[in-house]
């Protein structure tokens, strides 16, 4: 099959892989329908997270069940499927309270590459989930968004306490910062407010449910939402970056009693424990338990009540995905999105 590999910083490359097979009893095969790169790959690729070989990319799938092991139960050969970049039995006790990311027998999809034809899934039964029927062409892309940065930013939502009456700050516009944007509207939220300098995003956003555009960054950002909630700060703020900058000025936008939410990948954030003692804001995150949404955001764009896939704003072959790569690194594009 052909699959993509990361090199070296800024190498990537399309070249034959071997075809995966069933090693555990528990595995699926998947014939990609299609796959995508998402803002955390671009670590790697920029140098930021060093690789020791050529690496196989890629978390974000969806597809045709091909093949199951003897022990799969409830997916089957001819279903069409979506899953988690973790594989998880989602029967654990951890999956059991809903943090399928960290199920005792995770496993990284990443590490199998997922940018690719066809993608070994393990522990199939806990971690796909079957759509109604096979979708139609235009509903895939938001189903694509669904096993990665909407149930991301949806999660950061969560995290954030989200809903009815609460001012809620998207920090990053970024595919899960947008989708964070388009979960606080259903989830209810009064008021929401992007942070971003990218008309075409702003745009994006506002169609997802901002209400409020805010450019600044840093603390002249926390100034503009503490001008736009009366000096007190927001209820939720939703961190979907991963830098210090941008943890900084999510905890700083927060008021007391608030919550941030936060699902950016962290890259060097450090805190400073008096001043998070200070605070008094409730801090929770880390990578999404897209599992746990995968059947409601599944119902909810069956249903066409949302549409998370307009986050795909450059559709490429798989043949051409280093162009994929470079148009999001320079910011030419929001998401990329591959048809094998």
């Amino acid at each position: 099959m052909r699959g993509t590999l990361l090199y070296g910083p800024r190498d990537v490359r399309v070249e034959e892989r071997p075809d995966p097979k069933i090693v555990e009893p528990t595995d699926a095969i998947l014939r990609i329908s299609t796959t995508c790169v998402c803002g955390s790959d671009l670590w790697p690729y920029r140098g930021i997270e060093p690789i020791t070989g050529p690496t196989p990319m890629g978390h974000e799938y969806v597809g045709i069940v091909e093949e199951v092991g003897s022990s799969v139960k409830t997916i089957k050969p001819g279903q069409f499927v979506i899953g988690s970049f973790f594989a998880s039995d989602n029967t654990c006790p951890i999956c059991q309270a809903g943090y399928q990311s960290r199920c005792i027998h995770s496993q990284l999809i990443g590490a199998l590459g997922a940018q690719a034809q066809w993608l070994r899934v393990p522990l199939a039964d806990g971690t796909l989930v079957a759509t109604p029927d096979i979708p139609s062409d235009d509903l895939i892309p938001s189903l694509l968004a669904a096993s990665d940065v909407l149930g991301t930013g949806w999660f950061g939502a969560v995290a954030a306490n989200v809903g009815p009456g609460k001012t809620a700050v998207v920090i990053g516009d970024g595919a899960v910062g947008l989708l964070a944007v388009l979960a606080s509207k259903q989830l209810g939220a009064e008021r929401i407010v992007a942070i971003s300098r990218h008309a075409k995003r702003q745009q994006l956003a506002r169609e997802f449910g901002a209400t409020d555009i805010v450019t600044e960054r840093g603390e002249a950002g926390v100034e503009k939402i503490k001008e736009l909630t009366d000096g007190l700060g927001a209820h939720s703020v939703i961190e979907a970056v991963g830098t210090q900058e941008s943890m900084l000025q999510a905890i700083r936008s927060t008021r007391p009693g608030g919550y941030v939410g936060y699902v950016g990948v962290s890259h060097d954030v450090k805190l400073d424990g008096q001043e998070l003692f200070f605070s008094e804001v409730h801090l929770h995150g880390g990578p999404a338990p897209v599992r746990r949404f995968l059947p409601d955001l599944i119902d909810r764009i069956w249903k066409g009540q949302i549409h998370p896939g307009k986050v795909f704003d450059l559709e490429l072959p798989l043949e051409q995905v280093a162009e994929g790569y470079r148009a999001m690194d320079e910011r030419r594009a929001i998401k990329a999105l591959l048809r094998p």
